[in-house]
């Protein structure tokens, strides 16, 4: 009787399209109003623990520096620096968006966030070049997997509190994962473009190819510091996504100089 109040309160609360936490939460309330144990008491305090985790705070900041990364220029400039390294082969716009979703998933750990960069900076360009608009969103949406791949990872946030598991091991675990499924793209891409017969823009100099790093520099040293401080142990994960925010914030308002406080509050609200 008390398994079939509970799948009856679930399967009603999901078929009225509640999202999942709050079906649950339903069901909770269900269950124990059958076992005659209901009490708000305990529901207010068992909702307050479940947030009330210390690595979880890692999610917001880390969609935070993703948000200031998009805004700040940050994003702009790895996809530029993609660019200039393997734009000019055939289907060069497709390798630049491999090459810059695996730059930008060592970044922001947002999938949401890197799929939104890459598809303002890179579709239009792309759709403009004659790939077929589809496909090129196909692509961006198969790059975005990355994102919770690639260290660091919400994903691996998550799973490391639900399961206690260190994050900071899961983090290193993901990092040849995440370039293999790069490298599996980039293979799938090139089976797509070889009969396509768009012509690529011309090889960039040796002399484009260092200015467009050296503008990149800021943004790329980002992954290195999350990666060493987690590695050597001077932060922890959600120390980390503050550092990383706050590296972002400072990059893009007082190195790029494309952030401006009064955006400040439309990427709050972005990432909340």
């Amino acid at each position: 009787m008390t398994i079939a109040v509970f799948l009856g309160a679930l399967l009603g609360a999901m078929a009225l399209g509640i999202p999942i936490a709050f079906a649950l939460l339903a069901c909770g309330v269900a269950l124990m109003w059958q076992l005659n144990m209901f009490d708000a008491q305990i529901l207010a305090q068992n909702l307050i623990e479940g947030a009330n985790s210390f690595p979880l705070l890692a999610v917001p900041f880390f969609m935070l520096a993703g948000e200031i990364m998009n805004v700040g220029g940050l994003s702009k400039r790895i996809v530029d620096f993609a660019l200039a390294l393997v734009g000019h082969i055939r289907g060069g716009l497709g390798y630049v968006t491999i090459v810059s979703a695996c730059l930008l998933s060592a970044l922001s750990g947002s999938a949401v966030a890197d799929a939104a960069a890459l598809t303002a900076l890179l579709l239009p360009m792309m759709v403009a070049a004659g790939h077929d608009k589809a496909r090129s969103g196909g692509l961006i949406a198969a790059c975005g997997v990355i994102g919770p791949v690639i260290p660091p990872s919400i994903g691996f946030v998550i799973f490391g509190v639900a399961g206690n598991v260190s994050i900071s091991k899961l983090f290193l675990a993901g990092i040849f994962p995440g370039i293999l499924i790069g490298a599996a793209l980039w293979l799938t891409w090139m089976f797509l473009v070889r009969k396509e017969k768009i012509m690529p823009p011309p090889r960039k100099s040796a002399a484009e190819v260092w200015a467009s790093l050296r503008h990149a520099t800021w943004a790329l040293f980002l992954p290195v510091i999350i990666l060493v401080g987690l590695r050597f142990g001077v932060f922890t994960p959600t120390e980390a996504a503050v550092v990383a925010a706050v590296y972002a914030f400072f990059v893009a308002a007082v190195v790029y100089r494309e952030l401006r406080l009064v955006q400040l509050y439309a990427i709050f609200v972005t990432a909340a």
